[in-house]
């Protein structure tokens, strides 16, 4: 039976907040490795776009990868539609999910070269495997 936010509020009322702010600290990295360890694995043929929003009435650019099969990858928001900015969301799914073998975009000249920048870093570093732009 899980906890509604009525019963949530009379466990708040008897106790101090601030011990479910204590357990909030105290058990939130562990709940997040958890959550780290059970991510399912993606395919590694990414589509990687960008779009417009707005988020609390200013405009952004949500970057967003998904794999073949329509499984989100990672998602960034950013103030800038730039290659720092594609780069970084590229570096960031990266680390997430590990290297993909192709990445399918439009013709967004600044994740062309987010891309190239990570291809040019690996290429400095030795390491062989190149990310296929389509």
């Amino acid at each position: 039976m899980g906890v509604s936010y009525r019963d949530l509020e009379e466990i708040m009322a008897e106790r101090d907040v601030t011990t479910l702010n204590r357990w909030v600290i105290d058990y939130s990295p562990f709940i997040a490795a958890e959550a780290k360890k059970r991510k399912r694995p993606v395919a590694s043929s990414w589509r990687m776009d960008e779009t417009y929003v707005t988020v609390k009435g200013q405009w952004v650019y949500l970057y967003h990868a998904v794999d073949k099969f329509g499984a989100t990858i990672d998602f960034m928001v950013s103030g800038h539609r730039d290659e720092v900015a594609a780069t970084a969301f590229i570096k960031q799914a990266i680390d997430a999910n590990g290297f993909p073998g192709r990445v399918v975009m439009n013709k967004s000249g600044a994740n062309y070269a987010g891309i190239e920048n990570i291809n040019m870093l690996l290429m400095l570093a030795g390491l062989i495997c190149f990310i296929e732009i389509c």
